[in-house]
């Protein structure tokens, strides 16, 4: 072996250990759990209600979530849901005039202080939603 082929050899090897090094920060990284234990303000946008400004203040516990709601239009609810991975699901029975409501929350966590996705308002209709810890 000529030192041309042990120096290309050796280049060859770093590049791959390089590699595998930064494989392994991308995977942990990607698997670290986000606590979402805390106040969040959420943005909604639905067909029935237009666009409301309800907030949530959750507890998390491993996957599970407990928490309250409050919203101008649908009152004040305690919820319980999960947190898996990156997705986020959570609902409550809203009492509408009266009437009872099941809504339910499902999304993901974009970061540790943002979460987006879909709400459904049993035969009110659906939506969507943002999220930003307060």
């Amino acid at each position: 072996m000529t030192l041309r082929d042990a120096r290309r050899l050796a280049g060859t090897a770093f590049a791959i250990l390089a590699l595998a090094a930064s494989s392994v920060g991308s995977a942990a990284q990607s698997n670290a759990k986000i606590d979402v234990t805390g106040a969040w303000a959420l943005e909604v946008t639905t067909d029935a209600a237009g666009t409301t400004t309800p907030s949530v203040t959750l507890k998390q516990d491993g996957t599970k979530l407990t928490g309250h709601y409050s919203s101008a239009t649908l009152g004040e609810a305690d919820v319980t849901g999960t947190v898996n991975g990156q997705a986020i699901a959570f609902s409550f029975t809203a009492d509408v005039q009266g009437t009872s409501l099941p809504v339910s929350y499902s999304g993901t966590l974009e970061s540790k202080d943002s979460m987006k996705g879909k709400i459904s308002l049993g035969a009110l209709g659906e939506g969507t939603f943002t999220g930003k810890r307060k």
